[in-house]
């Protein structure tokens, strides 16, 4: 460290020091380069990962499909109305253990469809609803 001494009694000093000053800084920096990843948090989100469920085919799941076109089946036979198949639901909805309702949607159907399933599910009390996909390409 530099120090500047008044040669004469009444002579003022008019530089700064700087160095100590500087020493400061630097060891201030060092610390918030070290201590500013810590700190910084985002959001806590928990994000899904993608998986192939492997499911089986039970007798008593029902299977309901919508096809391209918006039209709804239960298994083979087309349902009209959604109250129809709200009707159906229902009974199935009473079976001890109730089954899983299985739905199939096309690629290029509209959502209305996949809902209107969905919306008969409530109603008609059905606890367990899962969603029938195919698994991605691999390398995709």
């Amino acid at each position: 460290m530099s120090m500047q001494i008044a040669s004469g009694d009444d002579e003022v000093i008019a530089a700064i020091n700087t160095t100590p000053l500087v020493d400061v800084m630097l060891v201030l920096l060092i610390i918030f380069l070290i201590t500013i990843p810590v700190v910084t948090t985002s959001i806590p989100v928990t994000l899904p990962k993608e998986r192939v469920e492997v499911r089986q085919a039970k007798p008593e799941n029902v299977i309901i499909s919508v096809d391209g076109a918006g039209s709804i089946y239960w298994y083979d036979a087309k349902i009209d109305k959604v109250e129809a198949l709200i009707d159906k639901l229902k009974k199935v909805a009473q079976a001890d253990p109730q089954p899983e309702v299985q739905i199939r949607g096309d690629l290029n159907s509209r959502y209305e469809g996949v809902g209107k399933i969905l919306y008969a599910c409530q109603r008609a009390g059905i606890v367990k609803v899962a969603f029938i996909t195919e698994p991605p390409a691999l390398g995709v």
